[in-house]
């Protein structure tokens, strides 16, 4: 720990200086008692007057001395590195804190591996939401300071060498207002036996993300007409792809082949997570996602795609890794009161 150096100076004298300790207001007027001014509290002009008016003549401050930096200059060399593209902070520490906050609506990523190595240094910290969390402009994402109030420079610009190097431990990716192409198969439904119940599900969860289903096409088991259908979309100018149904192994289920024969090259097939396990992830040539959502997207509220489809909004492309790792927490526990995304389900 760093020793810190306190001197008693006349008030007038200590602008800029550094409190070195709490200042009491007692106030038999208003019946206020608490505390007027904090240890670490740089000491401005427009404060003279009312620490005389405590009677305050004399103050005890802190000397930084060289190599040492304050808790609040601090938060400033960290917060500048620490934030990177989609992401602002108001440069205005409040109790040697500052929060880092989202530019624009998008998908939050956190570099954690990088945000380790920061914590690591000991004197410093940063505390992130969870990565890949949906959030809106003006959310909190992030927050960081330093621990001692008096820090040595030489860590600080270690922690914000560590950051700078990963372009910054939080950043937010926009999302991509898709025009999407469903394509709803299934023998059952193109027949008119039964309803389908997938559509209201797909273009609700896609206009809340600001996107939009463009066209509808229904498809029975036949993997000719789903991959003509696929193509149809395309061209089109659909730059998103959902198809539902069909994604298990029954000798009728052919989404996937039709997908293969479509040209798409599947990233991913079978997710780490539940509800979902039967998803699948593939990718037209032009780069253009096409997404399989298993028969479990109609019957529960959060799936596997709640968690990829802001993910593939953002640009990101989702294979067999990315899919792995949502292993970790990828169990929706099912609650009676849904709290998604408040709640477990897809956080790590």
């Amino acid at each position: 720990m760093n020793e810190l150096k306190q001197k008693s100076i006349p008030v007038r004298e200590a602008v800029g200086m550094i409190l070195a300790h709490d200042i009491t207001e007692i106030n038999p007027r208003t019946g206020f008692k608490g505390r007027r001014f904090s240890r670490g509290h740089v000491v401005d002009a427009a404060d003279v007057d009312k620490l005389l008016d405590l009677g305050k003549e004399r103050l005890y401050v802190l000397e930084v001395g060289d190599g040492r930096l304050h808790e609040d200059e601090a938060a400033l060399l960290l917060a500048a590195a620490i934030a990177g593209p989609g992401t602002d902070y108001i440069p205005e520490p409040r109790e040697g804190k500052i929060n880092i906050t989202a530019a624009t609506d998008g998908v939050l990523r956190v570099d954690v591996d990088a945000l380790e190595e920061f914590n690591m240094l000991g004197e410093v910290m940063c505390a992130t939401r969870h990565r890949d969390a949906l959030v809106a402009a003006g959310d909190t994402v992030a927050g960081t300071r330093a621990i001692p109030l008096i820090v040595e420079s030489r860590l600080v610009d270690e922690a914000a060498g560590i950051a700078g190097a990963a372009g910054g431990l939080v950043s937010v990716a926009p999302l991509k207002r898709a025009r999407a192409a469903l394509i709803i198969t299934g023998n059952e439904v193109y027949h008119g036996r039964i309803e389908d119940a997938f559509e209201p599900v797909i273009r609700r969860k896609l206009k809340d993300l600001g996107s939009e289903v463009t066209s509808v096409k229904f498809c029975p088991d036949d993997a000719g007409m789903i991959s003509a259908a696929i193509g149809t979309g395309a061209a089109a100018g659909a730059d998103l792809i959902v198809l539902t149904g069909g994604m298990s192994v029954d000798p009728d289920d052919v989404t996937l082949s039709a997908v293969e024969a479509a040209g798409a090259t599947v990233s991913a097939y079978g997710s780490s997570v539940i509800p979902g396990a039967m998803f699948m992830a593939a990718y037209l040539s032009d780069g253009t996602p096409v997404l399989g959502v298993p028969a479990c997207g109609i019957f529960h509220a959060n799936t596997v795609l709640d968690l990829v489809l802001p993910r593939v909004l953002a640009g990101e492309i989702i294979g067999r890794r990315e899919i792995a790792r949502l292993g970790h927490g990828g169990l929706c526990l099912g609650c009676d009161e849904c709290r998604f995304p408040v709640c477990p389900f897809g956080k790590a």
